[in-house]
């Protein structure tokens, strides 16, 4: 009995994720309430043969995997949250744009900038500032709707090669199924599968688009925090190589070199404390992952992830990445991966990456498919659930192009 009653509770933490926006209850508390909850019956209802002592080793196992997750996004959230405050990001991304430039070409830019930034932090924010950047040009609402798609498949589709840009790309690493010079390789049919849904967004856009930027006070500060935040990426996945080093450790000592620095450079200045950003990060997300994670993790212990290897057993394994990318525009893919990881399913290092990529992207085909999508639909008017569909057959063409060169790049090359 207390196995269908956890069931439930993960079934209905699931739906209220895909019904967030109906019901109007942050997926956070939700899924935060159900997880605990669940462990907590876990406890007062053991099986037979189980004790405390085991029970206590299986919750530990679970929040030990998960807290390398939430303090690694923790310090990536907090870093981004300085530079996108002072206007370092937006400021960047005007000086790279020309006074006037095509609309076709623009969209292609645009895509690039969604791509690359979301590479290097969270898809909520690479959304936002994308998004922000699109309004921003003042086109006609038509032009704004192609130019949002692409924003949320390019945000999707940046993220998936990098463990700073997508949060299932960091768990698929974590969980040692690929190396980061393997999801290196992931970068190439993602740009590609945005380039060309970018080719065949831009046919109908024939005008000219005026640029104008606005004006930001220089903060030296901010561009020494900026280098320090790229050194940190690039560090991370030095060391990762090299010696081993764990990601979530290079980027608290990142994090700790920004307080520090901070420290002396603000000296004279008492408006500024770098650790108040750490207040300014999405916390409801990270409250998010620790709510699903324990429930996938609840899962896991009573055996009902064993029944999701089923449609592996069933179909090749390709087949089934590709299915799990599509089921993924119906359910967030962080449970998904989460219970993929914890179903024991065996893959080899290409299919692997076919999956990172599935996942991560397959998210893009419904507006309702990923956190771009759903932040995307709250800030532009004209983006709903029906008009984004209108796109879904060049979605789905970019997809599986991306995901068919994602199979074939990891197999010729790992």
């Amino acid at each position: 009995m207390l196995h269908y009653t956890l069931i439930a509770f993960a079934l209905i933490a699931l739906l209220a994720i895909v019904f967030e926006e109906v019901i109007h209850l942050n997926k956070a508390k939700s899924t935060l309430f159900l997880g605990t909850l669940s462990w907590i019956l876990i406890f007062l209802f053991p099986e037979q043969g189980v004790t405390p002592e085991q029970l206590r080793g299986m919750l530990n196992e679970n929040l030990l995997d998960i807290a390398g997750l939430w303090l690694f996004l923790m310090s990536a959230m907090t870093f981004v949250a300085f530079l996108n405050h002072q206007g370092l990001i937006e400021t960047l991304i005007y000086r790279l744009l020309p006074s006037q430039i095509s609309e076709r070409k623009l969209i292609f830019l645009v895509g690039i900038f969604s791509f690359v930034f979301s590479s290097l932090c969270d898809n909520i924010t690479a959304t936002l500032v994308s998004i922000a950047l699109v309004l921003s040009l003042g086109l006609e609402r038509r032009k704004t709707l192609r130019l949002s798609v692409l924003v949320v498949f390019a945000v999707n589709s940046g993220g998936v090669s990098l463990i700073t840009g997508d949060v299932t790309t960091l768990m698929v690493f974590l969980a040692g199924k690929v190396e980061i010079t393997d999801l290196l390789l992931l970068s190439v049919p993602a740009f590609v599968s945005t380039m060309l849904l970018a080719a065949m967004l831009s046919r109908p856009l024939v005008g000219q688009v005026i640029i104008t930027p606005t004006p930001r006070k220089d903060d030296k500060v901010g561009k020494v925090i900026a280098v320090i935040f790229l050194a940190t990426i690039i560090s991370t996945i030095i060391l990762n190589i090299v010696a081993g080093i764990p990601p979530v450790l290079t980027f608290l000592f990142g994090l700790s070199t920004m307080f520090l620095l901070g420290r002396f450079l603000y000296e004279e200045d008492t408006r500024e404390n770098l650790l108040d950003y750490v207040r300014r990060i999405e916390f409801d997300t990270l409250m998010f992952f620790l709510g699903i994670l324990l429930l996938v993790g609840m899962l896991k212990e009573i055996g009902t992830l064993d029944s999701l290897v089923g449609i592996y057993q069933v179909l090749p394994i390709t087949v089934a990445n590709f299915a799990m990318g599509v089921f993924s525009a119906f359910v967030d893919n962080v449970p998904l991966t989460a219970a993929l990881l914890k179903s024991g399913v065996e893959m080899s290092k290409a299919e692997w990456l076919s999956l990172t990529y599935s996942v991560g992207v397959g998210g893009s085909l419904l507006a309702i498919g990923s956190a771009a999508g759903i932040v995307a639909m709250s800030k532009v008017d004209i983006l709903n659930f029906g008009s984004y569909a209108r796109y879904v057959v060049y979605l789905s063409i970019a997809f599986l192009v991306g995901y068919l060169s994602s199979y074939l790049l990891g197999s010729y090359f790992v």
